[in-house]
């Protein structure tokens, strides 16, 4: 489990990015795959999932995880309900909630503000993140009443840009939306590769939030221990599991 520097400091909050060490999966799954979604057995799932909530000190929290579908859709949550929330953006000032991330070479963003004291989530691949997820997480926390010097966000392990490879189409989605998207490419070796975490928060930074980590972990690095799509796509995996990063207020 990975703190956050700027995280670690809040005694009133709880925070980790999980990697796929410590768990009960078994085979591609290997061991704690947290992911709902894949083909993993649902009992080696759930009991992950205890096991990361344990580890965070906070079984006794309902875990609120969302039907991930790489958008900009955002949710207040005041507690949790019968069914899955479908989106990529979670808001909360619940105490009794525990909000989770799942992420497989995509972002995971955690978000806090401790003036206020509230936590938000967010999972952005690139299209989440093209989308402005992470700006949008920002304007909701500013409209639940959080000011902008307030708010520390944490950019967690994902796929860093030296293995981040792209196509030539993508380059030009990106300069599209922005000439100075420029910048977050780079060509080596006469192939195309793209910073996913400096992409989204420069977008964070240009709206002004100061308090930004990102924490410069590459999930496609097998020395790092990570569940990784790209990876597991290489190595002709037919699927992946998931690495979780969970926030909540004690």
């Amino acid at each position: 489990m990975i703190k956050s520097k700027i995280l670690k400091k809040f005694k009133n909050i709880e925070h980790g990015f999980f990697n796929s060490k410590g768990g009960v999966s078994k085979g591609i799954y290997k061991s704690l795959n947290c992911g709902p979604g894949s083909k993993d057995k649902k009992y080696f799932i759930n009991k992950n999932l205890k096991i990361v909530l344990k580890k965070l000190n906070s079984s006794q929290k309902k875990l609120i995880l969302l039907n991930q579908i790489h958008s900009n859709k955002i949710y207040y949550v005041k507690e949790k309900r019968k069914k899955k929330l479908i989106g990529d953006g979670i808001i909360t000032e619940n105490r009794s909630l525990a909000i989770g991330i799942l992420t497989a070479d995509c972002c995971p963003i955690l978000f806090f503000d401790p003036v206020k004291n509230i936590i938000g989530a967010a999972h952005a691949g690139w299209r989440g993140a093209y989308k402005k997820i992470g700006k949008k997480m920002i304007l909701k926390l500013l409209n639940k009443g959080t000011k902008l010097n307030d708010i520390h966000v944490v950019i967690g392990p994902t796929i860093l840009q030296k293995n981040y490879e792209v196509k030539k189409d993508f380059k030009l989605r990106f300069l599209k939306q922005d000439l100075s998207n420029r910048i977050f490419f780079k060509i080596k070796q006469k192939k195309l590769y793209f910073d996913l975490s400096g992409y989204i928060s420069t977008q964070m930074k240009n709206i002004g939030v100061k308090n930004i980590e990102i924490i410069k972990k590459d999930t496609f690095e097998p020395k790092n221990n990570f569940f990784s799509a790209r990876r597991s796509l290489k190595n002709n995996f037919d699927d992946y599991g998931r690495n979780i990063s969970i926030i909540m207020i004690k």
